[in-house]
């Protein structure tokens, strides 16, 4: 089964510490900073049985021009109305704020599924913001804490009756075939005449390519011409994109996976 989940929030409420506890690795980056992601990190998740692609966003926050914050904040709602479902995290240390209450308006018209979440509740801290949390009516909340990982089996039990809903729909909409090949055991197989494997990308193992140079000469965007949409965030301000951002593409049917990279700064002489 596959469906896309989204992690969609205002800054810092943990949504990167989740999207790596998801997929199994540290590949976002976390930092007690607010405003640390920026584009858009897809990656295959696994919760229990299921598999999903999860998306981590940028933090939502309650700007509307072309700052740089305004920018990240057209990127996520694109992202919302992309995916199959969005997890809405709030601080439940903090408690519901205007900015979320803006927010879960904007979810409940334009998303598909909304499930919420009141992230950082261990301990008595967090019970007041997850009480909080159903005032903002998109049904009862999960108590989370994605850095303990707690919360986990309950997400899992939310999660599963919609991943059995995308599978049927999957099933339904998937042609018919009357040979299932392996590639595989198609590449592993395959040598040339030096007796070197001859790999052939497929969707388990594509052709993995790399953009790197200085800061601002433009590898996002040349990403997102390549793509033939904005996915990643783009703009005149230097270093905008921080860390390794991947995101799988098929040019001419060839399976392939891009990765913008933070801009390369010359090691200053001591």
């Amino acid at each position: 089964m596959s469906f896309t989940l989204a992690l969609v929030g205002r800054p810092n409420v943990g949504k990167s510490t989740l999207f790596n506890r998801l997929v199994g690795k540290r590949l976002a980056l976390v930092d007690d900073q607010p405003g640390v992601t920026r584009d858009l990190r897809e990656a295959e998740a696994r919760l229990g049985n299921l598999r999903f692609t999860v998306v981590d966003t940028a933090g939502l926050e309650n700007v509307t021009d072309d700052s740089l914050q305004g920018r990240m904040r057209r990127l996520t709602e694109r992202a919302v109305e992309m995916v199959d479902v969005c997890l809405f995290m709030i601080d439940a240390r903090v408690g519901v704020t205007p900015a979320d209450e803006i927010f879960a308006d904007i979810l409940r018209r334009r998303a598909r599924h909304v499930i919420l979440a009141a992230n950082k509740a261990e301990g008595n801290a967090g019970e007041g913001g997850f009480l909080e949390a159903y005032s903002l009516g998109l049904g009862e909340p999960i108590r989370l804490s994605a850095e303990h990982g707690e919360g986990m089996d309950e997400l899992y039990h939310v999660i599963r009756p919609l991943a059995e809903t995308f599978e049927e729909r999957a099933q339904a909409e998937a042609p018919e075939t009357d040979v299932a090949i392996d590639e595989d055991s198609e590449a592993d197989d395959t040598t040339d005449g030096a007796g070197i494997p001859d790999w052939t990308p497929s969707e388990k193992r594509p052709l993995q390519v790399a953009v790197i140079g200085r800061p601002n000469a433009g590898k996002s965007t040349l990403i997102n011409q390549i793509i033939g949409e904005e996915r990643l965030l783009t703009g005149p301000e230097a270093g905008i994109t921080r860390d390794s951002i991947s995101l799988p593409f098929s040019w001419g049917g060839t399976p392939m996976r891009l990765f913008d990279t933070a801009g390369m700064r010359r090691k200053a002489r001591i």
